[in-house]
């Protein structure tokens, strides 16, 4: 389904595919010989989303741009995002690999053949350098990466709160430590973001 917002129309080139009920959101824009799968969702928000040639959107991977932070969704050509992977707001390079279950968050920067291995997270702000490997069910975390795996609960809590990622993600600069504060803020920017769906407008119900 491809969706009109905040004015701008996805774009897809004729030699690529984009499965039925996929959903395409705004400003996204699909290049050549890629392949978008079934039930994944490509929302542009008020920034945009693009999917460079021959990159694979597996089944219900969700690409997730914001207005908020200008942070676009970039995915350079040969990339594979593999089924309910979600990227948000953040950049991959060419020949990555996303497995099944990644996650990578805002202003995140992926290099060429970096992999992010099964449930893992590369967090926000993060930067991997080119073929860097994160393990599965680990967490990537700063610039320069430095990877933790779950016995390192407490380090890894002191790396996140270092990295910002409510500013990253929504603008929102209240302290880590003030939790309820940060997540209500940051659920009315998500809100006020969101409102803007009101006025969509499906333009095909096909992907094509």
């Amino acid at each position: 389904m491809l969706i009109r917002h905040r004015g701008a129309t996805p774009a897809v080139d004729p030699t690529a595919y984009v499965a039925p009920n996929a959903t395409l959101v705004g400003d996204v824009r699909v290049g050549a010989h890629a392949r978008v799968m079934y039930g994944a969702v490509l929302d542009a928000e008020g920034a945009h989303v693009e999917v460079g040639p021959y990159t694979i959107v597996s089944e219900h991977a969700v690409l997730r741009a914001t207005a908020v932070t200008d942070a676009a969704v970039e995915l350079g050509d040969h990339v594979f995002v593999g089924p309910h992977a979600t990227v948000l707001g953040a950049r991959v390079g060419r020949c990555a690999y996303l497995a099944a279950n990644a996650t990578v968050l805002q202003l995140a920067r992926l290099g060429a053949g970096a992999s992010v291995a099964v449930g893992a997270l590369v967090h926000a702000r993060t930067v991997l350098p080119d073929e860097f490997f994160v393990a599965p069910h680990t967490t990537a975390v700063g610039d320069p990466v430095e990877v933790f795996e779950s016995d390192r609960s407490e380090e890894l809590a002191a790396a996140i709160a270092g990295v910002g990622f409510a500013d990253a993600a929504f603008g929102v600069r209240t302290a880590w430590s003030d939790r309820i504060n940060r997540y209500r803020e940051a659920a009315e920017v998500r809100s006020a973001e969101y409102a803007a769906h009101a006025d969509d407008e499906v333009i095909s119900g096909r992907g094509e």
